[in-house]
């Protein structure tokens, strides 16, 4: 994979000022990508389509107990229409599975160990 330039800006007091999404906000994007697409998966497996679905995560900023600004919590809500009761009934098997598919949900629900390395 290959990203071309990717300015990734801390949050200013206007967001028209910000060269690109905070570190926040892509943590939110990773989450919602990956459940996005492990749901999407776990259907096209059972042969389901969706007509619609959106997607949307609600990041929540917060001071932690030592005083430093933290990500506290992420709401991932997933919307998709499915009229036809037996398409509802084999997509709700789906509802309570597709997260454990999803890598970098699990990641984070866990705790990711994280080094690094700073060098002059």
């Amino acid at each position: 994979m290959n990203v071309k330039d990717c300015f990734i800006d801390d949050t200013h007091e206007s967001e028209v000022d910000m060269l690109g999404p905070n570190p926040s906000r892509l943590l939110g994007l990773a989450l919602l990508g990956c459940l996005s697409a492990s749901f999407i998966f776990c259907l096209k497996k059972k042969e389901l389509t969706l007509k619609d679905l959106r997607a949307d995560a609600n990041i929540h900023i917060g001071r932690n107990k030592r005083g430093f600004l933290r990500v506290l919590k992420i709401d991932v809500n997933i919307k998709t229409i499915i009229n036809d009761l037996d398409t509802r009934k084999r997509a709700e098997q789906c509802r309570k599975m597709f997260e454990q598919y999803c890598t970098v949900t699990q990641a984070v629900r866990e705790g990711i160990d994280v080094n690094v390395i700073v060098e002059f």
